[in-house]
């Protein structure tokens, strides 16, 4: 005690020094209670089960959930969960958020885009980025070749600004063009196959 007394500045030190240890190994004990060190959690498969479903399960497992995006698959039941990130079986910590993509009510439709005029090769790669998988030619006659005439669904022509769901099939009529070697309809007749027709015709 008396070397305490006597050294004030050297006490001073030796406290701040175990101040800090001890700061040290509450804040790495608090930073791995927070941080659910060492704990994992295996997250189930929720594929295919309605959001509901899923949550339900997700929680009881002391997992969070969101819904993040929706698409469309004729094959799975609608309002069912197609996708979920991480993906079942994977380990992560408690508390995580799975993150749900579930299969829409319906189709999505999207607005049709100018394509009269465009070639077939432009109007066939506009729709299939946006999605359409449906898609047919029809060759009609035309003085422009690989031209788009139109675009039809179940027989109506559709015009540009129309909306319509990405599972509708499209008819694209494109102009077929007229070869250049194609021989003209109208019979021509030579002079001199003129004049051999009237001599049999008149020579009694």
């Amino acid at each position: 005690m008396d070397f305490f007394k006597k050294h004030p500045i050297i006490t001073n030190l030796l406290l701040m020094a175990v101040c800090g240890v001890v700061l040290v190994v509450v804040a790495m004990f608090g930073l791995s209670i927070w941080t659910a060190h060492g704990q994992t959690q295996i997250v189930p498969d929720v594929r295919k089960m309605t959001v509901a479903e899923a949550r339900s399960v997700l929680s009881g497992c002391n997992l969070q959930t969101e819904v993040v995006d929706s698409v469309y698959d004729s094959g799975v039941d609608r309002g069912a969960i197609v996708e979920q990130v991480p993906p079942g079986g994977n380990r992560v910590k408690p508390g995580r958020t799975v993150y749900l993509t579930i299969n829409a009510l319906s189709p999505r439709q999207v607005t049709l885009p100018e394509l009269v005029g465009c070639s077939i090769r432009q109007a066939r790669a506009s729709l299939e980025s946006m999605g359409f998988k449906d898609i047919r030619e029809v060759r009609v006659p035309s003085d422009y070749r690989d031209l788009v005439l139109a675009v039809k669904s179940m027989g109506i022509t559709l015009r540009a600004g129309t909306k319509l769901p990405l599972t509708s099939a499209l008819v694209i009529e494109v102009g077929e063009g007229y070869s250049a070697a194609e021989p003209d309809s109208t019979e021509v007749y030579n002079e001199a196959d003129t004049d051999d027709f009237f001599d049999a015709t008149y020579s009694d």
